[in-house]
């Protein structure tokens, strides 16, 4: 078995958690073998343009020639550093979140975080006039806003936990997010301003989820059952797809009584696999999973 096979089967068989981290890893390591390619063939003045197909853009033309840019850019990063310091703080926050939210959460709110920062820093470009200058041409990546609704979310979920920080001792969760998220949004916010907005609209992305979530309301459930089919058409070995016919029960009451015991049991499974992932399903479970899928 190559390296190659190695990180494949590694990929496939790590958590949700893993793979946002092979991803960004991965989408980073691509980029650095452009820039090469871009150096030796002395065009290396063309590589921002490369790099703007995959950064979300201020300017609203842009964007909507360009709408994948909402998607790449939570993903996208250039700099060692910059992306050095998000996946630790993925990592570390991740952990803590998927211990005490799950793995399908995570997915959602690292998307809807960087969602949320991308539309934000848009939304600021375009209504503010001081950034009227640079908003032909300004762009953002990086997986900064995604991470802070990670950080964000984990902190005020359970704010009396705990960190053991090095040289400092015990410190409760929520105050080491604050500090973050003061450092890394609002000071010198005349710096990096574009970067710091996506941080702020992550950051209400991972806070609102959380009050929400902790009085019995999931506002991520619609987005968790369509990453669930997302993954379930690209899960290697999925039945194959069947056109099925159905007969309407022969009256409302009956017709909504069955509809109401298959919503309880694909939110069973989901549930499912939420706690285990999809992976803990059994092959019975999995295939109703997709023909209800199909039918809804």
């Amino acid at each position: 078995m190559n390296i190659f096979e190695d990180i494949r089967q590694s990929f496939r068989q790590g958590n949700s958690l893993h793979r946002l981290i092979y991803i960004n890893v991965g989408l980073f390591l691509a980029v650095q073998i452009v820039r090469i390619v871009y150096f030796l063939l002395n065009a290396a003045d063309q590589f921002p343009g490369f790099i703007s197909w995959l950064a979300i853009p201020s300017n609203l033309q842009t964007l909507a020639s360009r709408p994948w840019t909402l998607i790449t850019y939570m993903f996208l990063h250039v700099d060692f550093i910059h992306i050095l310091f998000n996946m630790l703080w993925l990592y570390w926050f991740g952990r803590i979140f998927v211990e005490d939210l799950g793995l399908k959460k995570l997915v959602s709110i690292y998307i809807l975080g960087g969602l949320a920062g991308g539309v934000l820093y848009v939304a600021f470009y375009n209504l503010f006039p001081v950034f009227e200058p640079v908003v032909s041409e300004s762009i953002a990546l990086g997986a900064s806003a995604s991470v802070m609704a990670i950080v964000i979310a984990a902190a005020f979920y359970r704010p009396e936990r705990r960190l053991h920080l090095i040289f400092i001792g015990p410190v409760q969760i929520i105050i080491v997010a604050i500090v973050m998220f003061i450092l890394t949004s609002l000071v010198d916010f005349t710096t990096n301003t574009g970067g710091k907005i996506a941080h702020i609209g992550g950051a209400l992305t991972g806070f609102i989820f959380t009050y929400y979530y902790r009085r019995g309301k999931d506002i991520t459930r619609g987005f968790d059952r369509l990453m669930d089919r997302i993954a379930l058409f690209f899960k290697p070995g999925r039945p194959k797809k069947m056109k099925v016919t159905h007969r309407r029960p022969a009256d409302d009451h009956q017709y909504n009584s069955q509809k109401a015991e298959e919503q309880k049991e694909i939110d069973a499974i989901l549930d499912k696999i939420s706690k285990g992932g999809y992976d803990s399903l059994t092959a019975q479970e999995k295939e109703r999973l997709f023909k209800m899928g199909n039918r809804n």
